[in-house]
């Protein structure tokens, strides 16, 4: 068995001596899950729907990156390219169809989407075009996003299995970018007005085709918007300049684009859920540039969701689920650091992997957050914040039934789970470092790849527990201790 350098030794005996105080981390009410990699060091989560199907990028164990699809009971899988080296998931909607784009076999990029059933196809380009990107996708399966033509310009599309791809025009100008679809299949985002001079929001719907939704005010002709996000109701959100700056805007079919406001400064509205709330960032104004994240709603006008840090650190909102749960990232000691927003909790931080930098990209109607995080190797991976009260714990995993759940990627390192029923429970790659497992029943658990170093499994139940390359509390490995981590590497 090949012994410990001194610098394990030294971080063992510090978990071993820090579980003599009983001082366990700080609880928080979610549950950081790393989900892994395609074999390579890093992924990034970029999307997730109600069902908890996650999609993003993975690095490969050699060269290149695909787009992933993951699921608790599934794990991690390649969705592949078509044809190159590289793609990447951007989307996926409520029956699993994930969007994205993929490297061509030539020196071009295509949008694609994938299904279980048919797995990845080529969506082509419009006409003339090159390169395409699929950007988003609603459950009916329509597909939206862009297409380059030889100009260089982009050309919004919409892609369905029946009809393929249409061209969705312009407002006037040579190009246009579309950035969201409802269920209705209204689209929305940009589109040159005059080339050089002005670009607004648009609204794409298949019986009226595209409408300008114009512009909140400027400089003459010299006005902009952009439509990043609508809702079922056709509630549409972005930004647009006013004179001074721009601002966060939200438009309807009734009542035309009204301005949000800002918090001092300028604003930008990022999204909008089934109630009509708006979520982005407001510049404070006067004396300072920060920018800090804003929730807005017509009963209660913008309200400023704070920072993590301190005064001059700075907060995005990204997303916002129909429960009024906003997701983002906010700076504090010079990192940038996921958090979860609630009216009634506030914002509260998304804890790392063991690393420090954390971004939030979405989040579902379950309150499940998905995401980046640095490890405490230095890689970047895709994460998912697990809120425990899915697990049916209320404010502490301590003492919580978790029998049978499925924990494996978990971060649980310096958790108290003193007193918690994990029986059946499948930990396989958590890190349960320096965690309280005193008293707990862990019969039949899956420890496959745990890490245990420093953990207290003191009168723990540990009968028919899987260890299978598990790092056991002394640091050993079970599979050099006869297979297991029983007898003296417990404490």
């Amino acid at each position: 068995m090949r012994r410990a350098s001194t610098v394990q030794n030294l971080l063992i005996a510090i978990l071993l001596a820090a579980n003599a105080g009983a001082a366990y981390a700080a609880e928080t009410p979610f549950i950081p899950i790393d989900l892994g990699t395609l074999g390579g060091l890093n992924s990034g989560a970029g999307a997730v729907n109600d069902s908890g199907q996650i999609v993003g990028f993975s690095a490969l164990p050699v060269f290149g990156a695909h787009a992933f699809s993951w699921t608790a009971a599934g794990g991690m899988i390649d969705l592949g390219t078509l044809g190159g080296p590289a793609s990447g998931a951007l989307a996926v909607n409520a029956n699993g169809q994930v969007v994205g784009v993929s490297d061509t076999l030539g020196v071009y990029s295509h949008a694609f989407s994938w299904t279980p059933a048919g797995g990845m196809i080529d969506l082509g380009t419009l006409p003339g075009g090159r390169d395409s990107r699929a950007l988003a996708v609603n459950d009916s399966g329509q597909v939206v996003g862009w297409s380059n033509q030889p100009s260089g310009q982009s050309l919004a599309f919409s892609w369905t299995p029946a009809g393929g791809m249409i061209d969705l025009g312009t407002l006037g100008g040579p190009g246009s970018n579309a950035l969201a679809v409802n269920a209705n299949g209204q689209v929305v985002g940009e589109s040159i007005v005059t080339l050089g001079v002005s670009n607004h929001a648009f609204s794409w719907t298949p019986a009226g085709g595209m409408i300008d939704l114009g512009a909140l005010g400027g400089l003459g002709i010299f006005t902009q918007s952009v439509a990043f996000a609508l809702n079922d109701a056709g509630q549409v959100v972005g930004r647009s300049t006013i004179t001074g700056g721009s601002h966060a805007f939200s438009w309807t079919p009734a009542g035309g684009m009204i301005d949000l406001g800002t918090l001092g400064g300028t604003s930008t509205a990022a999204a909008v859920n089934a109630n009509g709330q708006v979520v982005g960032s407001s510049k404070l104004g006067g004396n300072f540039s920060v920018s800090h994240a804003f929730s807005w709603t017509p009963a209660g006008g913008m309200i400023d969701l704070g920072v993590l840090g301190d005064t001059f650190d700075l907060s995005e909102a990204v997303a916002v689920n129909d429960r009024g749960q906003v997701v983002g990232t906010s700076t504090r000691a010079g990192e940038y650091h996921a958090f979860s927003w609630t009216p009634d909790g506030g914002m509260v931080e998304l804890t790392s992997l063991g690393g420090g930098t954390t971004t939030a990209a979405a989040v579902n109607a379950n309150g499940q957050v998905v995401g980046g995080s640095f490890n405490a190797d230095g890689n970047f991976r895709s994460v998912l914040w697990q809120p425990i009260a899915n697990l049916g714990c209320k404010t502490t995993l301590a003492g919580c039934d978790l029998k049978g759940v499925n924990l494996a990627g978990a971060y649980l390192v310096g958790r108290d789970l003193s007193q918690t029923n994990l029986a059946g429970a499948n930990l396989a790659r958590a890190n349960l470092g320096g965690a309280n497992l005193n008293d707990a029943n862990m019969l039949g658990a899956n420890l496959t790849s745990a890490n245990l170093v420093g953990a207290n499994l003191k009168q723990a139940n540990v009968k028919d527990v899987i260890w299978s390359n598990t790092i056991c509390p002394d640091g050993t490995n079970s599979d050099a201790n006869g297979g297991t981590c029983k007898g003296k590497h417990l404490h």
